[in-house]
């Protein structure tokens, strides 16, 4: 087994968060923080982000806000040379920060689809970017993009997330490729049905999670082999893992935390 309690490699190093202000993201920032790292937390919604660095610096971890909308570039430069001056070199990355848009593809605006490209691709992109592009003269540092298991498998009504999630996998693994010579590790987390405001946005009635845990055959969709939802915290281990020294010769990879629910795609 796994002892992820030390996982990070170094206490003091510092992690660069998105989406931090709730779900996954927020259980990135709490459970790298309890190993010791210092977490810088980023999100767009800064009263939400407010809150949770509020909430986890009064449990005295090191935790510091940075309100971003990861789709403006300029801001993106700008926040994490806040980052690097005030906290450190930033030594590990989590892309957390993510939209999902429903609709069937006949339907969906353009707003929907650039909205979703926007965070979802772009996002990704800016942050990554900015980030590697330090880490690169240090020689050193980990990436890891959490994506979806919808990226491998369709899903009815989510076309467009989909096809965000399989762009981002595909653009961290190119990223990976071209800055493994410089010592820096890139993955991927694919999370399935997590117990996150996301997933229960697309519930309709209080037979939601049961419908997603057993599957609806009328949209092709496969239940929980394991029988039960993530819970936001699986998918925070599975990055800490990857962004740990036990993961040291990894790159590349894309670990999917799903229950099964993608049959192993």
């Amino acid at each position: 087994m796994i002892n992820t309690v030390n996982a990070v490699s170094t206490v003091d190093e510092v992690a660069f968060v998105t989406g931090a202000a709730g779900g996954i993201g927020e259980a990135v920032v709490r459970a790298l923080a309890e190993r010791g790292a210092v977490v810088a937390a980023a999100d767009r919604d800064a009263e939400g982000l407010r809150e949770v660095v509020a909430k986890l610096t009064a449990e005295g971890l090191r935790v510091t806000a940075f309100p971003l909308d990861v789709t403006d570039s300029s801001a993106v430069e700008a926040v994490v040379d806040a980052v690097e001056r005030e906290l450190g070199p930033v030594e590990h990355l989590v892309n957390t920060a993510g939209v999902l848009r429903l609709g069937d593809v006949r339907e969906f605006t353009d707003e929907d689809w650039l909205a979703t490209f926007g965070v979802n691709v772009h996002g990704v992109f800016h942050v990554s970017r900015a980030v590697v592009n330090r880490m690169i003269p240090r020689g050193r540092g980990a990436v890891v993009t959490v994506a979806s298991n919808a990226a491998a498998t369709p899903r009815a009504g989510m076309a467009a997330y989909a096809a965000s999630k399989a762009a981002a996998t595909m653009f961290t693994k190119s990223l990976g490729l071209e800055v493994a010579g410089h010592g820096i590790r890139c993955n991927l987390v694919a999370p399935g049905s997590t117990d996150t405001p996301m997933l229960s946005s697309m519930w309709h009635d209080e037979s939601g999670p049961k419908g997603t845990i057993q599957g609806r055959p009328e949209a092709f969709r496969v239940g929980i082999p394991l029988g039960r939802l993530a819970q936001p915290s699986n998918i925070a281990d599975a990055v800490v893992f990857l962004l740990s020294d036990h993961a040291s010769h990894i790159t590349l990879h894309d670990l999917t935390v799903d229950g099964g629910a993608g049959l192993g795609a």
